[in-house]
């Protein structure tokens, strides 16, 4: 063989081996693609807003749910991705954890009922797995794994430890009024672990997002002889900035005016909403009140079927500019956490008001406004923190056994001592 022909033969090896191991996000690839979805499918209202977790052993499947802005039904499929702890696909063969053959068809479809905007609502069940872990649902046109529209991740926990765990003031002082600290102690006399200290890993994330969350935590002390791992720490790597409630806009009317909107408007083929000015209140005094940490609600007050008779809005959201330093983001889960490109807010010199405008389904939205650094995004510089604030924080233990393939998911725990929804 000429080395040439080694040479290419190498490069196309390490070019595949690269994409195999890209990092895997939550993303919705076309701007057709609305109102993405993935949540447990059970009759309680609020399992939309609930983070994309299971049981391994849960009867309870997850749904996957979305629009497709269009006359006619495309021809979409999915398939089930297992990954690591860093969510890079992991060794294990697609018929290590599915009992079938990875394709499936995306047939579960509806045309929307008399709205300004036609729109084909899908709805997927996502398959039973059999191994605990991180994975990605991805869906694709056309059989084509190059045509993805949508990547979205779940996870799949065993809860073969436990965990305990509790939000307490930050060690560090100085932050007391301003941070939350998750403090945690795990239980693993149900496996041999037999080096816990670094075979262990913990992952905890605020509000279901994946931009700020906590790895790589030191324990502060482990037993042995009570298999327990306590991670009680004084340097600041397990608190969270506490933030404030969310801001919110009721888009559940179009003929009427919901919370904060200051002016709606149905025009034959679209509706056009404009959000009330917003603030900054970075030294604001707390307030306390229900809010959905940054998620939304698809459902309206004028129909009976949220998801084929809600209506898509335009609706502009407005931040006052004085007080703002540098251009805002409009941050939560109706902007995928401030990486939809709409996230970017635009000046408005005639009004002095930071403005964008989103295509939303009729709904409840939560949101608030920030900075984009280099650490990811400020956004106490806009909206301040108070300690008193409600968050959902979300613990992962991973493990890796000795001559494992995979990553894992042995323990799972919400915490959400203060919960106010709607």
């Amino acid at each position: 063989m000429s080395k040439k022909i080694l040479l290419f033969t190498f490069l196309i090896i390490s070019i595949s081996q690269a994409i195999a191991q890209d990092v895997l996000v939550d993303k919705v690839f076309e701007e057709n693609i609305q109102s993405v979805r993935l949540f447990p499918q059970t009759q309680d209202f609020g399992s939309q807003m609930s983070s994309p977790s299971i049981s391994l052993q849960a009867a309870t499947p997850l749904l996957l749910s979305f629009d497709d802005i269009a006359y006619d039904p495309d021809m979409y499929s999915a398939r089930i991705i297992h990954c690591d702890m860093d969510w890079t696909p992991s060794d294990l063969k697609e018929n290590d954890y599915l009992d079938q053959f990875n394709e499936f068809n995306v047939n579960d479809y509806n045309y929307s009922i008399d709205t300004r905007i036609p729109y084909i609502h899908f709805n997927f069940v996502l398959p039973r797995v059999t191994k605990s872990g991180n994975y990605v649902v991805q869906v694709y046109r056309a059989r084509d794994k190059n045509q993805t529209i949508i990547t979205k991740r779940f996870m799949v926990f065993d809860n073969s430890i436990q965990i305990g765990a509790k939000v307490v003031p930050p060690s560090q002082t100085e932050f007391r009024r301003e941070q939350q600290q998750i403090n945690l102690n795990i239980n693993y006399k149900a496996r041999e672990v037999l080096d816990p200290r670094n075979s262990l890993k913990v992952l905890i994330r605020q509000n279901q997002r994946w931009d700020n969350v906590k790895t790589d935590l030191v324990p502060t002390m482990v037993r042995e002889d009570l298999k327990s791992v306590e991670y009680q720490l004084f340097d600041g790597t397990n608190a969270f900035f506490a933030g404030n409630e969310f801001r919110f806009v009721d888009l559940r009317y179009v003929r009427a005016r919901g919370n904060n909107v200051a002016k709606i408007e149905m025009e034959e083929d679209a509706v056009f909403a404009e959000v009330l000015t917003e603030k900054a209140r970075p030294t604001a005094v707390y307030s306390q009140y229900m809010d959905l940490n940054g998620q939304y609600a698809i459902f309206n007050f004028e129909r009976q079927n949220h998801d084929l008779e809600g209506e898509y809005i335009l609706a502009t959201f407005n931040l006052a500019s004085e007080g703002i330093k540098e251009t805002p983001y409009l941050i939560g889960s109706l902007t995928n956490w401030g990486f939809h490109p709409d996230a970017k807010m635009v000046l408005n010199s005639k009004t002095k008001t930071y403005q964008t405008t989103l295509l939303l389904k009729q709904g409840w939205y939560d949101y608030q406004f920030g900075y984009l650094t280099e650490d990811g995004w400020n956004m106490s510089a806009i909206e301040g923190d108070h300690f008193e604030t409600e968050n959902e924080y979300e613990i992962f233990v991973y493990f890796r056994d000795l001559g494992s393939r995979y990553d894992e998911l042995v323990g799972y725990i919400n915490l959400n001592p203060n919960k106010r929804r709607l």
